[in-house]
């Protein structure tokens, strides 16, 4: 364990710290299943010590609630330590299977999970700790090193993150840089065997071009244009509650967030109706925008794109309902709802990542498997629908990382089933078992009987 809690290593340093992982990778491929609990039992300790620092944190870098006492994304990666304690020796567990008759009697086969070897670990700054540490649950569970970068944009909860992962890992196990771009950059090029990255897709594409540098495997978890589909069969209070709920959290800044409304024209305006009376409460309880009921944009760059997306839908001839406008002190975007969009608005093409809901409506069913083609393949699709057959024309006109019907982000919240994007929102899968699986390398291993003794091998 480091006692080295405030030392910061550079770039300069990520060279040697490397070549000391790629030494100690061996160790840790072949601890044991008890030795390996026992470093996420201490990190679960530490990440526990220190929940005040990383409430204010939280609060600091994204205008985060001090409510809860655990946060969300805290309670999850806890979840996930709880998770890998109780079923490890299970999942560690060769996979016997039996060979075919034509290739000798006696023989035994099975599959072996081994560690992948080196990871690089980048953290996105929307969700700064929650989204750092999951991810690092499953490489250590899994018998890894770490080199782990936690985001620049988010510096309270890159500060506390790497205090928390020096207090428990010795550097040749787990070893955190902290820095920018430039810092990124010299990290990309080590010859690590595995890089998992959360973020943009265009950063993204840079991550897989410096992994292919060195056939580094990759897990990229990147977003997309979620969409939710409302067609009226549902109680129409409810989605819309649900959705202005997802839509506002950490002021949009989710991947998982509905990045646009896709609804019945007959259904349109009672749902809007709906979900400005959900603003109007829970955003502006005395008149007047509550900052820390929303959220902070994380930094002018990104409050300036969003803005860049309103006014170029505004000048196309979208309709704005609600106030779009940011506060003096560029931190807060307000709720804003878009109709009477253009197909050509930038705003249908990029994704939005931030507190503004386009409404398109459709009058058929095969008018929203077209639309959601024409987006690529999101990281999720909601439905709210009690027609199954809508449902299953969704499911089977499509294609997205995951499917919540009638909610919002339920397959994320279970760690039975595996999260993550399909092309440009993504590959490889996590949670739970799938992402011991993911930071591992199923290794088949054949064992042929041997011959009879005085017997010839053939």
């Amino acid at each position: 364990m480091s006692t080295e809690t405030d030392k910061t290593p550079d770039s300069t340093d990520a060279e040697k710290v490397f070549d000391a992982q790629r030494r100690h990778r061996w160790i840790t491929k072949t601890s044991t299943v008890e030795e390996r609990i026992r470093h996420l039992t201490r990190l679960r300790a530490a990440i526990t010590d220190h929940l005040d620092e990383i409430r204010a944190a939280l609060h600091a870098d994204l205008l985060r609630p001090p409510r809860p006492r655990v946060p969300v994304e805290v309670a999850a990666v806890l979840a996930d330590i709880d998770d890998a304690g109780a079923h490890l020796a299970e999942w560690t567990a060769p996979t016997p299977l039996t060979p075919p008759p034509y290739l000798g009697a006696g023989a035994e086969e099975f599959v072996q999970y081994e560690a992948r070897g080196v990871c690089l670990l980048f953290a996105p700054w929307n969700f700064p700790f929650g989204l750092l540490f999951q991810p690092l649950v499953p490489i250590i569970a899994a018998g890894n090193t770490a080199i782990v970068k936690p985001n620049e944009l988010a510096p309270a909860t890159s500060t506390v993150s790497a205090r928390i992962i020096r207090e428990v890992f010795a550097p040749e196990h787990v070893a955190v840089f902290t820095g920018g771009v430039e810092l990124a950059n010299a990290l990309l090029e080590l010859p690590v065997d595995h890089i998992f990255f959360t973020g943009s897709p265009a950063v993204g594409r840079v991550v897989m071009a410096g992994a292919a540098r060195h056939l580094a495997s990759v897990t990229l978890e990147l977003g997309g244009k979620c969409p939710a589909i409302v067609d009226g069969t549902t109680d129409l209070a409810t989605a819309a509650t649900q959705i202005a709920q997802a839509k506002h959290t950490n002021a949009g800044q989710i991947c998982l967030s509905p990045d646009y409304l896709l609804i019945h024209q007959e259904a349109r305006d009672e749902f809007l109706g709906h979900y400005l009376a959900w603003v109007e409460k829970n955003l502006y309880p005395d008149g007047k925008l509550a900052p820390g009921a929303l959220g902070k944009i994380i930094d002018r760059r990104n409050l300036d794109r969003l803005t860049g997306y309103l006014d170029d839908a505004v000048a196309r001839g979208a309709r704005l309902v609600d106030n779009g406008v940011p506060d003096p002190d560029g931190h807060i975007l307000p709720p804003a709802v878009l109709l009477d969009v253009p197909a050509d608005a930038r705003i249908l093409t990029e994704e939005i990542f931030g507190p503004i809901l386009p409404v398109l409506t459709f009058t058929d069913q095969a008018q929203i498997v077209e639309h959601v083609r024409a987006g690529g393949k999101p990281l999720a699709i909601y439905v709210y629908s009690d027609d199954r057959d809508l449902v299953d024309a969704v499911l089977a006109g499509t294609s997205s990382g995951g499917v919540t019907v009638n909610g919002w982000a339920l397959h994320f919240a279970d760690s039975q089933l595996p999260f993550g994007g399909v092309g440009s929102s993504g590959m490889g899968r996590y949670h739970g078992v799938h992402g011991f699986r993911e930071l591992s390398h199923a290794r088949s291993v054949f064992l042929a009987a041997a011959p009879p003794a005085g017997g010839t091998a053939v």
